[in-house]
């Protein structure tokens, strides 16, 4: 058994965006020589989620919609606060409750199976790294697990 990790860097480049890094990962799992187990797709980020769906333009606003309804931009959020937050401030601090709020319905991480040296993602699904604060740099880690 044997484990590679691997970090993707990216620039993103708008609030809100997803970004398709399914051939990222499977570039990536060629690099590994594994066979045969898993990867792990994993956001280094409070703020930007890694999930599987579809891509497909419109769901993608369809989804972008629904996040927006769930957590919108302009809502009243106490981390928003700088008069009363007094934890985790940064010298760059922005506004940006409602990406933590979106962040609650997507999550961290997908594992992918590994088999025949390549990911196993069904007919319309990709893997995506959901931007949902504001452009900046973002690192994704993948670590690949198997034979």
């Amino acid at each position: 058994m044997k484990t590679q990790l691997y970090c993707l860097m990216m620039e993103t480049q708008q609030d809100l965006e997803f970004i398709d890094i399914t051939q990222r990962v499977r570039e990536c799992v060629v690099q590994s020589q594994v066979a045969s187990g898993f990867a792990v797709v994993y956001s280094k980020h409070t703020t930007a989620a890694v999930k599987i769906n579809e891509n497909e333009p419109l769901l993608l606003e369809d989804m972008k919609q629904v996040l927006e309804r769930f957590a919108p931009r302009n809502g009243a959020y106490q981390h928003n606060d700088f008069s009363i937050r007094t934890v985790n401030m940064t010298p760059d601090e922005c506004p940006n409750g409602h990406a933590h709020c979106q962040h609650l319905l997507l999550g961290t991480s997908e594992t992918v199976p590994i088999a025949e040296g390549t990911i196993h993602v069904g007919t319309y699904q990709s893997i995506f790294l959901i931007e949902l604060d504001h452009p900046r740099s973002r690192e994704v880690l993948v670590q690949i697990v198997g034979e």
